[in-house]
């Protein structure tokens, strides 16, 4: 079965992520909002980095589901956020948002993965996280509360986690710009920086710390996979497969710490 297939196959699925918190309900509240705002940040970094893994044809499989299942739910919830938006402001972002998606889910599916293409869908991706961010930060504004902001802070870690693989695979495929080293060490420290606020913050249930606990240990193997140097085709095959599969076991834990303090008043 070749890459398109993989790629192409359930595009327009509506299935939701499994395990993933309130990700197939429509918005009820401004926490819900900002969460599944923070996850569209997320899913900006997690399509580039599904992309690059199937033109590599690394853990392909699952690459593929990840891949659509990730396009089915960024389309949603941008129209989920669209009938939410509470103020001007926010609606003429997600204008800009809805803009730039178009263009970047255009890059992401008008052919078979590739390295040519790879670097517009790096390009494109940043815009879209960018905008996606812009509109966390206004809908956490709007509300002005501390679980807002463990909300959006939370739901950030899930996006870097993304982040930091997005630019191991490129670099990994030859893919990278010149700066994804750097970006790749920044959102390290801004990943790790933000565990300690969650950490530390007094709003933290029980069941929140356990979770961050996990959290915490999840990220070592993580950290230790995208510091793996290979010396050979097979072990940059293995080590590339480790960061796949352990930047998706931290991002589920970090989605439902940020589910968790979503509830908190």
């Amino acid at each position: 079965m070749n890459r398109r297939h993989f790629l192409l196959a359930g595009v327009a699925a509506s299935g939701s992520f499994s395990g993933f918190s309130r990700a197939d309900s429509s918005i009820v509240h401004i926490n819900d909002a900002i969460n599944k705002s923070g996850r569209q940040r997320m899913l900006s970094q997690r399509l580039a980095k599904s992309y690059l893994q199937i033109g590599q044809e690394v853990d392909l499989a699952r690459s593929s589901k990840i891949f659509n299942v990730s396009l089915a739910l960024f389309e949603r919830q941008l129209g989920e956020l669209e009938a939410f938006a509470p103020t001007a402001e926010c609606r003429a972002t997600l204008t800009e948002l809805r803009k730039t998606w178009g263009r970047y889910k255009g890059a992401l599916i008008s052919n078979a993965p590739n390295r040519l293409d790879a670097k517009a869908v790096m390009a494109i991706s940043e815009e879209v996280l960018a905008l996606a961010h812009t509109v966390t930060v206004q809908l956490e504004k709007s509300s002005g509360t501390a679980a807002a902001h463990l909300v959006n802070i939370s739901g950030r870690q899930r996006m870097l986690s993304q982040r930091m693989a997005k630019f191991y695979q490129a670099i990994n495929w030859g893919v990278a710009s010149p700066d994804a080293l750097m970006n790749l060490a920044k959102a390290r420290e801004e990943f790790l920086r933000a565990m300690k606020e969650l950490s530390d913050s007094p709003k933290n249930t029980s069941a929140i710390k356990q979770e961050i606990t996990l959290a915490q240990q999840q990220w070592l193997f993580f950290d230790q996979a995208l510091k793996s140097s290979a010396d050979s085709n097979e072990s940059k095959f293995r080590f590339a497969t480790n960061v796949a599969t352990t930047s998706e076991r931290i991002l589920e834990t970090m989605d439902r710490i940020t589910g968790m303090y979503e509830q908190l008043s």
